[in-house]
């Protein structure tokens, strides 16, 4: 696939090694967790569905965390994660599947692999509870079709989390099949942040589409603000990583799960 002159740079690179990544090995099969469940006890529990994210950095983060991912990932659902999100990118966002492996052994929440995943291969990594599929990144050349690879993931087990950043994109998700969509609130194309890029792209999907906002949430206010527009759920992972910091991951998560009790 050609350099996309449309997305930053930090972006590019991590996708020109997503595409010299190859596959695991054996194909990978997955008895998985139930996202939508988790988030169906977290509402009975008068708690926001939040998919906490164990990610030692970023490229937009000011920082690193040092701390044993498994205690990070533990202190999260501690703090009331009804899912919890891995880093298995390791040249950008110091991730592994070794530790997703050991996260989920260690916790009973379902567990997302985050990656760019551009081949079916990619699957055969490990297992996980629910893979990211990012719709700009295929039906491209040299990536697989959003559909088929949809498909492939379900056929190993795996829930699938389709992610978009415009009304479009989640009509193509729909299209492909997608149950559950997250849309990204930052712009790949320059690393921003714009919480009105899920309430304008939301709208896109119908009812029975589960959705997540992704990105950019950091207060309880962001928090109302994602569910006023109709979010499911959220995916957080600086504002409880404190990147650079050293806060409490529980406390932090708690702030935001705990949102719409404390207003």
């Amino acid at each position: 696939m050609e350099s996309d002159a449309g997305l930053a740079p930090e972006v590019e690179s991590i996708l020109a090694a997503a595409r010299d990544r190859g596959g695991g090995g054996e194909r990978v099969a997955v008895d998985a967790r139930s996202l939508t469940d988790a988030f169906e006890a977290a509402e009975d529990d008068e708690r926001v569905p939040i998919i906490a994210e164990v990610k030692p950095t970023s490229p937009t983060a000011d920082g690193e965390r040092t701390d044993d991912p498994i205690e990070l990932a533990e202190r999260m659902v501690e703090g009331g994660a009804a899912a919890l999100s891995v880093l298995t990118e390791p040249e950008h966002f110091g991730g592994s599947a070794e530790t997703l492996e050991r996260v989920r052994e260690a916790v009973d929440v379902p567990v997302l692999r985050k990656d760019f995943v551009l081949h079916e291969a990619q699957l055969d990594v490990v297992a996980a509870d629910v893979v990211l599929l990012i719709v700009r990144f295929l039906d491209e050349d040299g990536t697989d079709d959003l559909e088929d690879l949809l498909a492939a993931a379900r056929d190993r087990g795996f829930q699938v989390l389709v992610e978009a950043h415009t009304a479009a994109e989640v009509e193509r998700a729909v299209a492909a099949g997608a149950d559950i969509i997250g849309v990204n609130n930052r712009d790949l194309a320059k690393l921003e942040v714009d919480l009105g890029t899920f309430p304008a792209a939301a709208d896109a999907a119908p009812e029975n589409v589960t959705l997540i906002a992704e990105s950019g949430i950091g207060t309880p206010d962001d928090v109302a603000r994602m569910r006023e527009a109709g979010a499911d759920a959220l995916l957080v992972g600086s504002a409880i990583m404190d990147h650079g910091g050293d806060s409490d991951v529980a406390a932090n998560t708690r702030r935001l799960t705990q949102a719409e009790t404390d207003t």
